[in-house]
């Protein structure tokens, strides 16, 4: 009678490890022994540098996807063998920039490309020795790309770099450069976004509970009737059924409420009414296409990072990818 098991499987963990690589090179000599060549040694980001191209790859990924900072990645990399400072991974993470380069320009100029894009931006402050100083990081992205860039102001000029020659549909909040640029250019068409609306409320509830209450939970019933959808296609058809009558009783209570101008809610329900979303029913109807908003990091890492996790990427494809640039 043969043997009999039980079988049954249990999750373990490898701990990573870092290892000392000998690389042995060939040296070549000619018949004359006047010349002699030695063989390639393996692809290095700084010439003569001991990291290997995964090696940066790794700490890449744990900063900019897994939001690591570098100081807790060397103490991290200190209980598991490996004695290293964080300037050195910085130059690391500078070698690799270089090479992404390339990419991520051809990754913003495809999120260009789409149809529909989202854009938002926040600030990014530059910390140098004896100046302390706020930029800005600006996003646009599509339903499976973003692309960064970081600049040294907020204004009209830093959108048009950001945007060059788009000619969509720009999901966006309030910010003035971009109804600046429209009115210039006519390139695009702005569609506002009713999240940066609800939070106007939100924060104005504290002090006008029950007004807040009510617009509330009428922005709620838009993504209520919304969330069912699978397509574009079924975002048209509840936004024509449904959507453009909530709007309507948006735009009815805003006209019933008595706000000071200067109060939050004054200022709230000026902002719907400043980006015309209590009475945009018609062009709910028309535009049906959404997005996201990523949080913005470092441009080029970033990019890359939120993107490869958008497409459903795994830390190892990232890091094959990544390596093979």
């Amino acid at each position: 009678m043969a043997e009999q098991f039980e079988e049954s499987y249990e999750v373990d963990v490898l701990e990573r490890q870092f290892v000392l690589v000998r690389h042995k090179r060939r040296k070549y000599r000619c018949r004359c022994g006047g010349c002699i060549e030695t063989a390639l040694g393996p692809n290095k980001l700084i010439p003569g540098g001991r990291y290997s191209i995964d090696f940066a790859v790794s700490v890449a990924i744990a900063k900019y996807a897994e939001h690591a900072p570098l100081e807790r990645q060397i103490r991290v990399m200190k209980r598991q063998g490996l004695v290293i400072d964080s300037q050195t991974l910085w130059d690391q993470l500078n070698a690799l920039a270089k090479w992404l380069t390339p990419v991520h320009d051809r990754l913003h100029a495809y999120v260009l490309s789409q149809p529909v894009i989202g854009a938002d931006e926040t600030f990014w402050r530059l910390m140098e020795i004896g100046q302390n100083k706020r930029w800005q990081t600006s996003a646009v992205c599509a339903p499976d790309a973003v692309s960064y860039r970081i600049l040294d102001s907020r204004s009209s000029a830093a959108a048009s770099r950001v945007l060059g020659d788009y000619e969509g549909t720009i999901l966006c909040d309030g910010y003035s450069a971009y109804d600046s640029l429209q009115k210039r250019s006519g390139r695009f068409q702005l569609a506002h976004c009713w999240a940066h609306v609800r939070r106007k409320f939100f924060e104005a509830a504290p002090l006008a509970p029950e007004p807040c209450k009510q617009v509330l939970d009428l922005i709620g019933e838009l993504y209520n009737a919304e969330r069912p959808c699978k397509s574009d296609e079924d975002r048209a058809r509840v936004r024509a059924e449904r959507s453009c009558d909530i709007l309507t009783r948006i735009q009815a209570w805003a006209l019933e409420q008595r706000a000071l101008p200067q109060s939050p809610l004054g200022k709230a329900i000026r902002y719907m009414g400043d980006l015309g979303l209590a009475s945009c029913a018609s062009s709910m109807s028309r535009d049906s296409r959404s997005t996201t908003r990523p949080n913005a990091r470092f441009a080029a890492w970033c990019s890359a990072a939120k993107t490869t996790t958008a497409r459903g990427l795994s830390e190892v494809q990232r890091s094959q990818r990544s390596s093979t640039v």
